[in-house]
C-alpha cells in the first residue's frame, strides 16, 4: 500500500522478540535507536499497545506521534480475542496500555471483560462526536468503515438498487456475491439486522441472501469485487475500504477491477447504511495512562485522522478532518443509529442465524 506523502514512508526496523504463548501475536517496537536495535531501557517514555489492526498507515503514524512527543510506541499485533483473553490472563501484571479493535461488537466484549477503564480528556470530545464513542468512554472511535452494495458497472445500474432486504428479492438469483458467515463484517451486519428488526426478520434475510449466492462464500471483500469483475456475479455486499485499496493499488489488475465496480449505499430511506467502527480503548492495568491519552488525541486529530483516511481509505471520525477525493466522490449518506455495543450482544445469535440458514 502506498502511504501518503503528509508523512515520510516508515520502515519498520526493529522487533522485540516476546515470547507469545499460546496467542499467536507479534511484537514489534516502533521506535528504534539509530542502529536499529529496539530501545527499551527501564524509564523511558512510552505507551504499548494491543492491537488487532495490521496497516502500514497505522505504523506511520505511530513513528510521527514518537517523532513529535518522544514518546516510544511498542506495538503487540494479534487476533482481538486472543488480545482480550491474554489481558484478562495478565490482569494487574500487563505492560498493554491500549487496546485496538476493528469491530463495535468486539469493543463491547473487551469492556464487558473488564479490561477497560474510561478515558477523560476534553480533547478526544472535542474530536470524536459522541455517538462514535462508548456511553461510558470505555472506547474512543478510530476510524469507520461502511458496509455497501458494490455493483458492476456494465450489469448493473444504480437504480436496480436500493436496500440490504432488496438483495434477497428473486431478481438477484444467482448473482449476489459476498465472504463468508465467519466474518466478523457479516456476524456485524446481521446483529444490526437483529437489533433493528428482530430475530425472525433478520433470519429470513439471511435466507433469501443465501438463496442468491452467485457461488458459496470465498475469499475476502477484495475478492468479492473481483469476483464481480470476472463475471461470477453481478453485486456483491463489502467495505469502502476495501474499494479504496483496489482503487489504489500498485497492482494494475486491481485498479481495474475498481474501475468497474459503482459503490452503493443501502437503505437511505429507511434504517440507513451499516457502519462498523476501529476504535482504540485505555486498559484496566494501564502503567502509562498520561502517554496513553496522549496517543488517542493523536490519533484522533485532524493530522492523523486525515492520514489515515488518505492511507486506509476509511472514514474520519473527526469532522473537521477532510477525506480524500475518491471517498469525497462516493457522497455523504446516511448511517445506521444503533449502538456499537449491540453488536457484541447480538454476535452469538447472528452466528446461530448463519448456521440455521445455511450461510457458510
Amino acid at each position: 500500500m502506498k502511504l501518503s506523502s503528509i508523512f515520510k514512508p516508515i520502515l519498520l526496523s526493529a522487533t522485540l522478540a516476546i515470547g507469545l504463548a499460546g496467542c499467536g501475536a507479534t511484537n514489534q517496537n516502533i521506535s528504534a535507536t539509530e542502529d536499529g536495535k529496539a530501545d527499551v531501557k527501564a524509564g523511558n517514555q512510552e505507551v504499548n499497545i494491543y492491537t488487532a489492526r495490521h496497516y502500514e498507515a497505522d505504523d506511520a503514524i505511530y513513528q510521527k506521534f514518537t517523532e513529535e512527543t518522544g514518546i516510544k510506541v511498542n506495538v503487540v499485533k494479534g487476533e482481538a480475542e486472543e488480545l482480550i483473553e491474554r489481558l484478562k490472563r495478565e490482569g494487574e501484571s500487563t505492560q498493554a496500555d491500549l487496546f485496538i479493535a476493528v469491530d463495535g461488537g468486539v469493543l463491547a466484549n473487551a469492556k464487558q471483560n473488564d479490561i477497560l477503564q474510561p478515558v477523560t480528556s476534553d480533547v478526544i470530545n472535542e474530536n470524536v462526536p459522541e455517538n462514535l464513542r462508548d456511553v461510558d468512554n470505555n472506547w474512543i472511535g478510530m476510524a469507520t468503515r461502511a458496509r455497501i452494495i458494490a455493483y458492476s458497472k456494465e450489469k448493473v445500474s444504480p437504480e436496480e438498487l436500493s436496500t440490504y432486504e432488496d438483495l434477497t428479492n428473486e431478481k438477484w438469483r444467482n448473482r449476489l456475491l459476498v465472504r463468508s458467515s465467519t466474518s466478523l463484517y457479516n456476524q456485524s451486519l446481521l446483529a444490526s439486522f437483529i437489533e433493528l428488526n428482530g430475530e425472525e426478520q433478520a433470519e429470513q434475510w439471511s435466507e433469501g441472501i443465501v438463496n442468491n449466492f452467485a457461488r458459496q462464500p470465498d475469499g475476502g471483500d477484495r475478492d468479492q469485487a473481483k469476483a464481480i469483475a470476472a463475471g461470477i456475479g453481478d453485486v456483491a455486499i463489502m467495505n469502502t475500504y476495501y474499494v479504496g485499496l483496489l482503487a489504489n493499488s500498485e497492482d494494475p489488475e486491481e485498479v481495474k477491477v475498481a474501475e468497474n465496480i459503482g459503490v452503493f449505499f443501502p437503505n437511505q430511506e429507511t434504517t440507513g447504511t451499516h457502519v462498523n467502527i476501529s476504535g482504540i480503548g485505555l486498559t484496566k492495568h494501564s502503567k502509562n495512562k498520561d502517554n496513553a491519552i496522549k496517543l488517542i488525541e493523536y490519533l484522533t486529530s485532524v493530522e492523523a485522522q486525515e492520514f489515515l483516511s488518505a492511507n486506509n481509505y476509511e472514514f474520519p471520525v473527526n469532522s473537521n478532518a477532510q477525506k480524500p477525493e475518491l471517498l469525497e466522490s462516493w457522497g455523504e449518506f446516511k448511517m445506521q443509529e444503533l449502538n456499537f455495543d449491540t453488536l457484541g450482544e447480538h454476535n452469538k445469535k447472528a452466528i446461530e442465524i448463519f448456521n440455521k440458514t445455511g450461510w457458510k
